[in-house]
This record gives structure tokens, C-alpha cells and sequence, in this order.
């Protein structure tokens, strides 16, 4: 694989995101019931148990620069990028950006699902820096990038998987963000408005954003992204050329197929 970082890497600028010793544990509740608390009590068990989801990682990421983080499941991709957004705090360490951050977390992240997408587009543009003019100058393009037009009108508790990814990432896409975090949302939707997401992110790069994305499709990675960051276990295990930690990521996961 021939990696976009051999040959165009973006200028050398001014940090845009610095992860400093970041730490974050999590506890797990195995008793929820006064019932389940007694029986586990009773044979000793112990009712809640924690993990570190990250630890001690550090990273910064400069303007304009577009990172791949790898890892296989539970390896805290999702958590770093969460704390990256600001939706958590770490236990440990700083978290500094600077600029507007949009962040698609989850899918349908930020849509009401009792309101239209209609109105879902100004919420969600609101929630995402946008004012109101800027989300009535923008709302046709949102729109027609979507896809939703004939269902713009309807609660989007009744759209599919599908329809509630493309009406985030659209929103998202178009607040002109300083910083773009992108989890996994590539995963949803059909062949061809995957193209236009990839295009769209294309786009945002080339145009200088900052963007963290996650995801599996390690050929997409290498060509999108400047940089590779590996983590296994809550650990920053790899920090550099995006096909290498490519490579890391799929060893990891043939290890984990031959340990079932």
C-alpha cells in the first residue's frame, strides 16, 4: 500500500489538538438489581470491577493534519476521540484544540429523535457552532448532500440507520470545523454515499481542517490520512506512517482470530 504521507504531508504548523498523559477509567457494575447485589454478595463476588480504557497517552496533532487512529475493539479509539470533542474529561492528564470541533461520535449523534430532519438541521447546526444564517445560507447543499429531501419532513426516529447517518454526517460536514473527529459513522450507508462521505473528507482536507478518524478500512486510512496512530489496550503502541499502522492493526487482528 502506498500511503498519502509519502509525498503530501501537510505544512508544518501550530498544534491543533495536544493529548497530554491522558488517563481514563472506567468502572464496570456487575449487580444493578437488590436481588443480583445479594446473590454476588453472598458468594463473595465483587460488584463492580474498573479498567483503564486509556492510559498515559500522549499525542498532538497539528493543523491541517488528517490522523488514522487504529486499534481493535476496546483498544480506546472511541474514548479518545470523546475526549478530544469534550463530551468526557480525563481522570488524568489535558486534553488542549483549538478551533470550532465538530465531532460524529455515533451514529444519528446530536439528532432529537421527536423532531424532523428539518428542524434536526438547525438544532444539530446549532449545537455544532453554526448561527442561524449560516445554517439557512448552508440548508439546501445539507440537504441535497443527505439525500433525505423527500423525508425532511418526518420525525427521524422513523429513519433508517442509514438515513440518520447521512443527515448527521451532511450537518457536520458543513460547519466548516477547525477540527473534524469521525468515528466509525463510514461504516453505515450504501456504496455510493460512502464515496461521497470519502469526497466530502477529501475536501475538508485539502482545504487545511484538522481531522482524527477512526475506522476499519485500513486502503481508505492510507490513502485519507497524513499519520497512524496505533492503540491496543489503552495504550499508544505506534505514532507514524499511516500504511505501517496499518500493518499493525491487521497482525493484531489475525492474533485475535487465531486466539478464538
Amino acid at each position: 500500500m502506498t500511503s498519502l504521507a509519502e509525498g503530501k504531508r501537510p505544512p508544518a504548523g501550530p498544534p491543533a489538538v495536544v493529548v497530554d498523559g491522558v488517563s481514563k477509567r472506567f468502572t464496570l457494575r456487575h449487580a444493578r438489581s437488590i436481588k443480583d447485589i445479594t446473590v454476588r454478595l453472598a458468594r463473595r463476588q465483587a460488584l463492580s470491577e474498573s479498567f483503564d480504557a486509556l492510559h498515559d497517552v500522549s499525542l498532538t496533532v497539528t493543523r491541517g493534519e488528517t490522523v488514522a487512529l487504529m486499534g481493535l475493539n476496546g483498544s480506546g479509539k472511541s474514548t479518545l476521540l470523546k475526549l478530544i470533542s469534550g463530551v468526557m474529561s480525563p481522570d488524568v492528564g489535558s486534553v488542549r484544540v483549538r478551533g470550532r470541533v465538530a465531532g460524529l461520535l455515533d451514529v444519528g449523534a446530536g439528532l432529537h429523535p421527536e423532531l424532523t430532519g428539518r428542524e434536526n438541521v438547525f438544532l444539530n447546526g446549532a449545537i455544532l457552532g453554526m448561527g442561524e444564517a449560516e445554517i439557512k445560507r448552508k440548508f439546501d447543499t445539507i440537504v441535497e448532500f443527505s439525500g433525505v429531501e423527500r423525508f425532511l419532513d418526518t420525525e427521524v426516529k422513523f429513519y433508517s440507520s442509514g438515513m440518520f447517518m447521512r443527515l448527521a454526517f451532511s450537518i457536520a460536514a458543513h460547519t466548516e470545523p477547525d477540527i473534524f473527529l469521525i468515528d466509525e459513522v463510514l461504516a453505515v450507508g450504501d456504496p455510493p454515499f460512502r464515496e461521497k462521505c470519502i469526497r466530502r473528507i477529501r475536501e475538508l482536507r485539502d482545504e487545511g481542517r484538522t481531522m482524527l478518524i477512526v475506522a476499519h478500512d485500513i486502503p481508505m486510512l492510507v490513502q485519507l490520512c497524513h499519520r497512524g496512530v496505533m492503540l491496543r489496550h489503552g495504550h499508544k503502541v505506534y505514532d507514524g506512517d499511516v500504511a505501517d499502522a496499518g500493518s499493525l492493526w491487521q497482525a493484531d487482528k489475525k492474533a485475535e482470530r487465531g486466539a478464538r
